[in-house]
């Protein structure tokens, strides 16, 4: 009997030896998995490269040391997407009433700084693109990009509206993209923060053809508030309205048929 109660014991004690060993391989594989799994994340974020891209229509000047005044290596073209290597974080400088710093970038195989005020996470639309089609593109890596299209007016005059929101409350983005999206002339350059509370400029360039074609600016103690353009011709009509709406860019654009 002895025996037997000595036997049942060292059964028993084995099961304990043999349940911890099993709990700490489990416990050294679970913490192999999440050591492998840190890496990984780590690894992906290292090798993550970031790209911006130049909205400044004339193109952007790579410079080879952090000032305006350094010797310009070339001049990288509307719409090019650029290495982003560092970041001025500090408003440094203003450009044209844009104010921003010298970002590190990398073109073409060549490094220098440039102006991050015409730098942006988004990618520039082209001249007279569809502007459903270049939100859907958008919203890839912007999300909270959105488009809609309403109709409205009369049997004999109807209209249709076009309204896009950009995630971005930067107005010489929202001018430069809206010129693009909606029949904008280039001839207008983004105008000053600084100036009359209303402000109107004739388009030089004005088709033959065409009755009007004016920007009007609206600022409020030097602070741009609203850009429109208005244009019209025999029958029909259209204006581009820019605006600032919570953190977004609102571009709305109207056409009436006479």
């Amino acid at each position: 009997m002895k025996n037997k109660i000595t036997h049942i014991a060292i059964i028993a004690l084995l099961s304990v030896f043999t349940g911890c060993d099993s709990d700490k391989k489990d416990q050294i594989a679970t913490t192999t998995i999440s050591e492998a799994n840190s890496m990984e994340v780590t690894s992906k974020t290292m090798e993550k490269d970031d790209y911006v891209y130049v909205t400044a229509p004339s193109g952007l000047s790579l410079r080879e040391y952090d000032n305006l005044d350094s010797k310009k290596r070339t001049v990288m073209p509307y719409g090019t997407k650029v290495k982003l290597i560092t970041v001025e974080e500090n408003e440094t400088m203003t450009v044209v009433g844009i104010k921003g710093g010298m970002n590190q970038v990398e073109y073409n195989n060549k490094t220098g700084y440039a102006f991050n005020g015409y730098l942006s996470s988004f990618f520039p639309p082209e001249k007279d693109s569809n502007a459903k089609q270049y939100i859907e593109d958008l919203k890839a890596s912007h999300p909270a990009a959105t488009y809609s299209k309403t109709m409205g007016g009369t049997a004999s005059k109807p209209t249709e509206t076009e309204t896009v929101l950009l995630p971005t409350t930067k107005w010489h983005e929202g001018f430069t993209f809206g010129q693009r999206l909606f029949d904008v002339p280039t001839s207008f350059a983004f105008p000053s923060q600084q100036g009359r509370d209303t402000q109107t400029i004739a388009n030089a360039k004005k088709a033959n053809y065409m009755f009007l074609s004016d920007l009007i600016i609206t600022r409020t103690k030097n602070a741009l508030t609203q850009i429109s353009y208005t244009q019209t011709g025999e029958g029909y009509g259209s204006n581009v309205t820019i605006s600032k709406e919570g953190n977004m860019m609102k571009i709305e654009y109207v056409t009436v048929v006479y």
